[in-house]
C-alpha cells in the first residue's frame, strides 16, 4: 500500500470515528443536531488542527492553540455556552483518546 492511500485511508477513518464521537457526545448533551453536523465539526477540528502544528510544530503550544481554536468552533457550530462546550471538548477528546489506545495503529499483517 503507498504512503498517499494509507494516508487518506488513516485520514478518512479518523474523520468517520471523530464524527460518530461528536455525534454521541453532543447527543448525550441534549443538543439537536445531527450527524451532519458532526462530521463539519469533526473536518473542521481536522483542519484546525492541521494548521496549528503547521504553523508551531508539534509539541504543546500547537496543541493548546489548537484546542482554544477548536473549543470557539465548537461553541459557535452548535450555539452554547463556553461551559458546556469544554465539557464537550473534554468528553470528546477523552473518548477519542481512550479510541485511539483501543484501535491497532501500525499498519500490516497481525
Amino acid at each position: 500500500m503507498t504512503n498517499d492511500l494509507l494516508s487518506a485511508l488513516t485520514f478518512i477513518v479518523g474523520l468517520v470515528i471523530s464524527t460518530i464521537i461528536i455525534y454521541v457526545t453532543t447527543k448525550l448533551f441534549e443538543q439537536k443536531e445531527g450527524i451532519g453536523r458532526a462530521f463539519v465539526t469533526a473536518l473542521i477540528g481536522t483542519l484546525i488542527y492541521f494548521v496549528a502544528y503547521y504553523i508551531f510544530g508539534k509539541g504543546v503550544i500547537s496543541a493548546v492553540v489548537g484546542g482554544i481554536i477548536w473549543l470557539i468552533a465548537l461553541k459557535v457550530l452548535y450555539n452554547i455556552g463556553w461551559f458546556r462546550a469544554f465539557v464537550i471538548a473534554a468528553v470528546v477528546w477523552i473518548s477519542a483518546t481512550v479510541i485511539g489506545f483501543l484501535l491497532p495503529t501500525v499498519p500490516g499483517p497481525v
